[in-house]
């Protein structure tokens, strides 16, 4: 398995990759985040292994019910991107710590319509905000991450309003964890994992701590 899998053309290491100047305020009421970074099965396994974060969900978002499923979204016509519905405890993490992992890990916000392989405005990246403060706070991290040029090319997400999140049928949910083995898993899911537990161990659950990199595709 490779070892450091970088995201092509990041300029600085992880490690001083940089924390959002604006955040959210802390509180004890769960909150939600609807992100789209290509398919959502590598993403959902990013955020499930971050403390504070209670439940994560694919889905799709961007585009109307009667078009909310897999064969119609993979037209690339529906209007949809592949998203995770993100549901966290902001006193364990916040939205800003979300974003940074988001935007450092989870996929390349320069790349326009896909990630990689995957082709298509099904696959862009996406921050969907229900709040304004969630999207001047995107969008403040947007000019900041550009300005300090840790990309030698703009980021391209887009900021786009919540108006519906769609389930994804059942057997996407959960997919790297029950599908460990899976070619693309393992291609695309597992080098996000380590790259998450190697720079972002201090903000994972216990049980994504030191464990061996098959358990880390969970």
């Amino acid at each position: 398995m490779v070892t450091s899998c970088d995201i092509p053309g990041l300029n600085v290491p992880r490690s001083r990759f940089p924390d959002p100047e604006q955040d959210l305020p802390q509180t004890d009421t769960e909150a939600r985040l609807v992100l789209g970074g290509g398919c959502f099965w590598c993403v959902e396994a990013v955020f499930l292994a971050m403390d504070g974060v209670n439940k994560v969900e694919s889905g799709y978002a961007g585009g109307s019910a009667e078009t909310a499923n897999y064969e119609a979204v993979c037209t690339g016509t529906t209007g949809h991107a592949e998203v995770v519905d993100i549901h966290y405890d902001p006193s364990k993490v916040s939205f800003g710590a979300l974003l940074k992992v988001f935007f450092s890990v989870a996929h390349d916000p320069t790349q326009l319509n896909r990630q990689g392989n995957d082709r298509g405005t099904q696959y862009r990246s996406a921050v969907f905000y229900e709040t304004p403060d969630q999207k001047q706070i995107a969008e403040a991290y947007i000019q900041q991450l550009d300005a300090a040029g840790v990309y030698p090319a703009p980021i391209v997400t887009t900021l786009e309003p919540l108006e519906a999140f769609h389930p994804a049928e059942a057997y996407h949910q959960n997919f790297a964890a029950r599908n460990p083995y899976q070619p693309y898993i393992m291609a695309v899911a597992a080098p996000k994992m380590e790259k998450l537990v190697d720079n972002y161990g201090d903000r994972l659950k216990p049980e994504f701590v030191d464990n061996d990199s098959d358990n880390n595709t969970a």
